[in-house]
């Protein structure tokens, strides 16, 4: 009966932790190939001319829990080109993955996901919502 406890335990805390958010692991993880993507993506690392041609900004990186998952959310300067973007960096994903993972010392090289970062367009609205006379006036209150 002592082992039913433990495993409810257990269980709890894996749910609490959970929805608590990303671990300190899964940051340092993060932080650490998003650096790494983007010194592989500024130097041209990879063999593809629509890549070369391109400057991308890696802005975040999410690992899954298992570590076994990375997307990378990434915007072409200037905001411009952003479908052409993903496309060539879908298209050379595992050999991204091998330049990125190479001089790291994880025990699984993470599937590399790329997405277009839209913080900036998010950062852009809440802006334009907060000048609205209506919200002003509702702050002013």
């Amino acid at each position: 009966m002592g082992g039913m406890a433990k495993n409810k335990s257990s269980s709890s805390s894996a749910s609490r932790t959970a929805s608590a958010g990303p671990s300190q692991r899964q940051l340092r993880v993060g932080e650490l190939l998003r650096r790494t993507l983007s010194e592989v993506l500024q130097r041209g690392e990879v063999h593809d001319e629509d890549l070369q041609g391109m400057s991308i900004t890696v802005g975040e990186v999410r690992v899954s829990p298992d570590l076994r998952i990375a997307t990378a959310y990434v915007l072409p300067l200037g905001g411009k080109g952003q479908d052409e973007a993903l496309e060539a960096l879908r298209r050379n994903k595992h050999e991204i993955r091998h330049l990125v993972v190479k001089g790291m010392t994880l025990k699984f090289a993470p599937e590399l996901r790329f997405e277009i970062d839209d913080t900036f367009d998010r950062m852009d609205r809440t802006t334009a919502l907060f000048a609205d006379k209506h919200v002003r006036q509702d702050l002013d209150d």
